[in-house]
This record gives structure tokens, C-alpha cells and sequence, in this order.
């Protein structure tokens, strides 16, 4: 057995694509039509990938607040600095709990957490 994806139902797909192309760095592997009502795009060019589900008919959409979905990053600092400085929402400042780990964590549009972490 593979761990194969994570899907996040979102509010705006084209709006959290941008997110996690452009800020968590997957490319869009695959993007379609799965119906009249739904949109989805899957990105990531690992084995495991996201899955941005859009349903127009789903006016809202639960997040949990405990769940968290992590991206290894080569500079906490300097990726922090950089996501602040393009209007990213940062909602921790960098965690060190020992020295060989330091993370921070964002929101994504649809308020998911999603964590940057540096091994050290």
C-alpha cells in the first residue's frame, strides 16, 4: 500500500492552486472537469500529490483546525521572509522544539495549515 494523496475541498480553485504552485512549489500535474459542477487539479510530481476538489453547488467548506500538512523547505528564514513580504498568511513564527528541526506555519486561502519545515 502507497499513500497516494490529500485532498482539500476549496472555496476557489484557481485561487489555491496559485497557493500551493506558487508558494509550496508543486506543479500542476493534472487539472479537469469532473462533471458541470466540479473542478479538479492535482498537483505535486512526487508519488504523493494534493487534490483540489471545487464544487460550485458547496457553499461551504469545514477545514479542522488540528490538521496540518507539511513541505520541507532548504531555509525557514528565508522562505518566511519572503511569504510575508507577498501578503502570505503567517500564522506562527519559527518553532525550533530541538536543534535539529525548525518549522513555521501559513494558511492556506481556504484556511488549511500548512507547514514549512528545515532539517538542520
Amino acid at each position: 500500500m502507497k499513500f497516494m494523496h490529500v485532498t482539500i475541498s476549496v472555496k476557489n480553485l484557481d485561487e489555491s492552486v496559485a497557493f500551493y504552485r506558487d508558494v509550496a512549489g508543486l506543479p500542476v500535474a493534472r487539472r479537469y472537469a469532473a462533471g458541470p459542477d466540479t473542478e479538479i487539479a492535482f498537483l505535486g510530481d512526487g508519488e504523493t500529490q494534493v487534490e483540489l476538489i471545487y464544487n460550485k453547488n458547496a457553499p461551504e467548506i469545514a477545514i479542522g483546525q488540528d490538521i496540518s500538512i507539511g513541505f520541507a523547505t532548504d531555509s525557514v528564514e528565508g522562505l518566511l521572509a519572503e511569504l510575508r513580504a507577498g501578503g502570505v498568511p503567517v500564522i506562527s513564527d519559527i518553532i525550533s522544539p530541538n536543534p535539529h528541526v525548525a518549522f513555521f506555519f501559513v494558511s492556506d486561502p481556504n484556511g488549511v495549515k500548512v507547514q514549512f519545515l528545515e532539517s538542520k
